[in-house]
């Protein structure tokens, strides 16, 4: 029987329990399918820094280069560890280290789900650049607590980082509806964004099947809200994918329904699975979170992983549940009522 190593990291606050969620609706999914799921949990989280001063260990980085894949639930409890603390020490750079620069989050509303728009049949899959760009981590802080204070926060765009990411995206856009979108903010950043529309035009000569489009981020920030389903694949730097996907989430319904996956598209090591919604501290105690985004992020690792039918499967088992309009409405159902109802769809 085939096996695959899953590094598990649930994290902080709601990541706890719909890590478990997911991980028991992918568990029965890989045995009805023929193969197996080994997962090692790992507790690298807030409560890990406040015992050790770090969020995970000085060899964590290491010990996940060995797994096939690693499903994480959430991390930050800003109330005790700064969130810049959290994301620069655990979330970035596993991205970095194993060069997952592509961030790929669908948008689309599941049967039985209500958006707050009038549009409904929209299918939008939103890729982000997600080594480098805004969030670099270039930059630094001089006379500190003065009233010179200066801070300075460089954004860095490679060509090879800019070109990998919108190639990613063409070749995902002729897998769907031949339509890609690039977002820049160019005609404010002469210099970063007027690169990458640059490298945008210059690559479109390699897919002349893919029809392309530029749009400034404030003009897509609209069209996402009056016309999503003009839009199929949309690709933008790190920051400007992080507030679309956001906006994407909250079309599609909430950040409960919101799936994300961090690739190395070249495998050369592991990829990362993630519901797009925060480690939410403020419901973490009521069992009311919703793990269909874990689930359908843990669908997207089955993907990855060449098992096609057991991906498929587990995305049938949610859309069966939505449906029946179970885990539709926030804080209707509780976790573990949308999990059986997945898993007896799953069945």
């Amino acid at each position: 029987m085939k096996s695959y190593k899953i590094a598990l990291i649930p994290g902080d606050g709601i990541g706890v329990p719909v890590t478990e969620a997911a991980w028991e609706v992918l568990g029965k999914a890989a045995r009805g399918a023929g193969f197996s799921l080994e997962g090692t949990t790992f507790p690298w989280s807030c409560d890990f820094y406040e015992r050790t001063g770090t969020m995970m260990p000085a060899d964590g980085i290491e010990t996940l280069r060995s797994f096939d894949a690693i499903l994480l639930g959430a991390v930050g409890w800003p109330a005790r560890v700064p969130d810049a603390v959290s994301l620069h020490g655990l979330l970035l750079p596993i991205r970095k280290a194993f060069v997952q620069y592509a961030n790929f989050r669908p948008h689309r509303l599941l049967p039985g789900v209500e958006g707050p728009l009038r549009a409904g049949a929209f299918d939008i899959l939103c890729i982000r650049e997600n080594t480098e760009g805004e969030y670099s981590g270039a930059g630094g802080r001089v006379h500190n607590g003065t009233d010179d204070e200066v801070a300075v926060e460089t954004s860095i765009f490679t060509r090879k980082g800019v070109e990998r990411i919108l190639r990613f995206g063409f070749e995902e856009a002729r897998r769907r509806r031949g339509k890609l979108a690039s977002v820049t903010k160019s005609n404010a950043q002469k210099h970063s964004m007027v690169f990458w529309d640059e490298v945008t035009t210059r690559l479109a000569a390699d897919y002349p099947d893919v029809t392309v489009t530029n749009y400034h981020i404030d003009a897509m920030a609209a069209r996402m809200v009056m016309a999503p389903e003009s839009l199929d694949v949309v690709v933008a730097s790190n920051l400007f994918g992080d507030i679309l996907t956001d906006l994407g989430a909250a079309i599609q319904g909430g950040l409960g329904f919101a799936a994300s996956a961090n690739i190395n598209p070249d495998r050369t090591a592991p990829s990362m699975f993630e519901p797009v919604h925060g480690s939410a501290p403020d419901i973490a105690h009521l069992g009311i979170a919703n793990p269909i985004a874990a689930i359908w992020s843990g669908a997207m690792m089955l993907e990855h992983l060449g098992e096609r039918s057991a991906a498929a499967a587990v995305m049938a088992a949610i859309e069966a549940a939505t449906a029946r309009g179970i885990g539709t409405e926030p804080g209707k159902h509780r976790t573990t009522e949308i999990t059986a109802a997945v898993l007896a769809a799953l069945a």
